[in-house]
């Protein structure tokens, strides 16, 4: 038998979470939640009942045991809200300030992205960048190769390389190296680029 049945659901965890919180008087404000005006209108007509006023009672707890609910579950987003702003903010930097220039290319290789390296690398400004075709900052020989590469990656969703000569209209001229690769579940080509050097 599967263990997983002896274990507490989340909701049963966040129920008596919210109860002992009612319990110990530590439950978070609850100024932004307000009772409907039925609700009251029920609660009124059960308690002024001798008969109805146990059910009143416990009518009023539930309500305010899911308020409570509501308040935590609010929190947990305010905080896992805060963790993806942080992550992505990572994921931002380090992809800005990697020190290799990265293209993010549709398949027919049309710039999406590109970092701060990308930008150097063909001295153009963020905003020119996008739009641009990656193989315009190539030699005219060498277009069809990098274009042979993001077609291969497209189909294969996999990686490959390829070394082609940049123009020389940017900051950087000679042999670059262009690695790309391409996730299943990615529309685009992510292409990372590096002068022949580097890649020595």
């Amino acid at each position: 038998m599967s263990t997983t049945a002896y274990e507490p659901s989340v909701y049963t965890q966040l129920r008596d979470k919210a109860e002992e919180q009612l319990l110990m008087g530590t439950a978070p404000s609850t100024s932004h939640w307000s009772m409907g005006v039925d609700a009251l209108r029920l609660l009124h007509r059960l308690s002024s009942n001798p008969e109805s006023a146990e059910d009143a009672l416990k009518l009023l707890h539930e309500l305010q045991v899911h308020q409570v609910e509501l308040d935590l579950q609010n929190e947990e987003i305010a905080i896992n809200e805060m963790e993806l702003v942080k992550t992505l903010s990572l994921y931002r930097e380090l992809y800005d300030a990697a020190p290799l220039a990265y293209f993010l290319v549709d398949l027919v290789g049309n710039v999406i992205l590109g970092n701060l390296s990308a930008i150097n690398l063909f001295g153009v400004a963020r905003d020119d960048l996008a739009g641009q075709r990656i193989d315009s900052f190539l030699l005219p020989p060498d277009r069809p190769q990098l274009l042979e590469l993001l077609r291969r990656v497209a189909e294969s969703r996999g990686q490959a390389s390829c070394t082609v000569q940049l123009s020389g209209d940017g900051k950087t001229s000679g042999q670059v190296q262009f690695m790309a690769s391409r996730s299943p579940s990615s529309a685009y080509v992510l292409l990372a680029c590096c002068e022949q050097t580097c890649a020595a």
